[in-house]
């Protein structure tokens, strides 16, 4: 495949012209524009029952009611599709057609579904996207096991995919399998330390699981590989792999700033229940490592509580606020973007789509919900 670094005439634009050219909203304005044709390669890759060895019609009916359909309903039921269009930005980032990152885009939604429904399964959810979770529904064996066809979906839409060589497909696998470890690592080191009671959580510590759980596959793997389905020179995708690894954990801290400190009204429910599930956020192990004892057995009695009263949730946030916790996360999250849009300058990428990247990286620290 060719090198796209070679391909453009263009050099990248600088990292200041491109904040001044397109700003944080730009970003919103490339997922609204690849938005449909995510949804349309979803829809074409979805797995039904007529693949299932051409059942009789009986069977074929409660595989669809059993299997197939919560699955269709579930990937279906919404989401901004960051995850795809990043795959697709990572491709044009190079040069190439974003279409030829679509089957990968898929298979990072489908992960993204499994990892939703059992995610929900292990913290006793009730609620994903405005309707009942999956196992509420469909009770919890039925569920796990629809998690696990997304599973399965992600890989076979990256093997079905006739357009891309043999070499690149196995290359694709290698960056999905990888993606699914290290995510499955984060995770595991999320639920273990809340199970066990663990607070003698370092920031570092923190930083190592949220990389793992959240960067990878919410931003480094999708860039790089849709780079590489591109046909990327190695630097290219170094450098968008690098960027997102940067990206995806400032995209973690933002997440965990907006649960103590958003919107109250846009969070529902969910607002500050990280609290409750006595999450081992960088607000909270920070804040245990800063207090002096007194306030230091306070603020873990109350992560340990399970508390949804109000007043005990705003005095939480308030001793994170007190010992520079907060202020502290926000710094962090803008550290590493500001070092994500310095990682882009080891390779060129097209203009347009550098000036994406940048814009994408603004985005992750800015947004509201």
């Amino acid at each position: 495949m060719p090198n796209n670094e070679a391909q453009s005439s263009e050099a990248p634009l600088g990292v200041h012209a491109a904040e001044k050219h397109m700003g944080a909203q730009g970003f919103v304005a490339y997922l609204a524009e690849r938005h449909q044709a995510i949804e349309d390669a979803l829809r074409r890759t979805q797995p039904n029952a007529g693949k299932a060895g051409e059942p009789g019609d009986g069977i074929r009916l409660d595989l669809s009611r059993y299997l197939y359909d919560p699955l269709s309903r579930f990937t279906s039921s919404g989401g901004k599709r960051t995850r795809p269009a990043l795959c697709m930005l990572g491709a044009e980032a190079v040069g190439a057609d974003p279409a030829r990152a679509l089957s990968f885009a898929c298979a990072v939604e489908n992960f993204q579904s499994a990892a939703l429904i059992h995610d929900d399964i292990a913290d006793k959810g009730e609620l994903r996207r405005g309707e009942p979770c999956v196992h509420v529904t469909e009770g919890v064996g039925v569920a796990i096991n629809i998690g696990d066809l997304a599973l399965v979906n992600a890989s076979r839409v990256v093997l079905d995919d006739a357009t891309l060589g043999a070499e690149t497909k196995l290359r694709l696998l290698r960056e999905l399998t990888a993606l699914e470890e290290r995510t499955i690592e984060g995770q595991a080191l999320d639920l273990g330390w809340v199970r066990d009671g663990r607070w003698n959580i370092t920031p570092d510590d923190y930083l190592y699981m949220a990389a793992h759980k959240t960067a990878y596959y919410s931003a480094a793997v999708p860039l790089a590989a849709g780079a590489i389905c591109g046909g990327a020179s190695e630097r290219q995708v170094g450098a968008l792999r690098e960027f997102g690894m940067s990206c995806g954990l400032a995209f973690q801290l933002q997440d965990d700033l907006l649960n103590l400190v958003g919107d109250a009204a846009a969070q529902g429910k969910d607002f500050r229940s990280d609290i409750t599930e006595g999450k081992r956020t960088l607000a909270a192990v920070w804040a245990l490592a800063q207090l002096d004892e007194d306030e230091r057995a306070e603020l873990q009695a109350l992560l340990d509580s399970g508390t949804t009263d109000e007043g005990d949730l705003a005095r939480t946030v308030e001793l994170m606020r007190q010992s520079g916790a907060i202020e502290h996360v926000r710094d962090e999250a803008r550290r590493l973007v500001d070092d994500a849009k310095g990682r882009l300058a080891s390779a060129d990428f097209f203009p347009k789509s550098y000036a994406t990247l940048i814009s994408m990286a603004d985005f992750f620290v800015e947004r509201l919900g």
